[in-house]
């Protein structure tokens, strides 16, 4: 690749990298990296500030998934490069360099390049993960069983290669960021949806 194209994975990672939760959680005088997951997406900002601030996370989160990847095809980028585009922004939100590479899970990010990548294979997948949690109480089933869905309805659907292979690793990335939720499900010890957490003093940063 020239130049050119490791600027356009650059800039898509800065953009995903975009802290939301913690900003919005510092609003509230709370440092959400000290509380319970110590996640900065929405799943943990529900827990510890309500429905309210995790709706504008998981907003913010979807959408600059999404954005990435729309401004990437507004220049003409499509392809492997565009696949490239979205798993940098959903590694900017995992990995953030605004905090010291630490970050979200990646669900609302990945589901937001999905939605801009392929709508029909997003909305299809998004029913399937929400009915997970729903059944199982469990946001973190809802968010692996919804990754593997998309990467089975990906090749089912007979997808280009660059987008089920784009699915495919987005889904491995849920699945690893989800390897202490894997060890709690089946230790039977995981958080279940609606679940507060509990804030030490040291996460109260005011």
């Amino acid at each position: 690749m020239d130049w050119t194209n490791w600027l356009i994975l650059l800039l898509a990672y800065l953009f995903g990298a975009i802290p939301a939760g913690a900003w919005v959680a510092r609003l509230y005088g709370i440092d959400i990296q000290k509380v319970g997951s110590g996640n900065t997406g929405a799943t943990n900002i529900l827990r510890t500030l309500g429905a309210g601030p995790a709706l504008v996370v998981a907003a913010f989160d979807v959408l600059k998934g999404g954005i990435a990847v729309w401004l990437a095809r507004l220049v003409g980028i499509e392809g492997y490069l565009l696949g490239g585009v979205a798993l940098a922004a959903v590694l900017g939100h995992n990995y953030s360099v605004f905090l010291r590479f630490t970050g979200g899970k990646g669900v609302a990010t990945s589901f937001g390049t999905l939605l801009f990548l392929d709508p029909v294979l997003a909305l299809l997948t998004f029913p399937v993960g929400v009915a997970t949690m729903g059944l199982t109480r469990f946001v973190s089933a809802g968010s692996m069983i919804g990754a593997l869905t998309s990467t089975v309805l990906a090749v089912a659907l007979g997808r280009p290669m660059w987008e089920i292979l784009t699915v495919a690793v987005l889904a491995a990335l849920v699945f690893w960021t989800h390897r202490e939720n894997i060890k709690r499900l089946q230790e039977g010890n995981e958080r279940r949806l609606g679940e507060k957490a509990k804030v030490s003093d040291d996460a109260v940063t005011s």
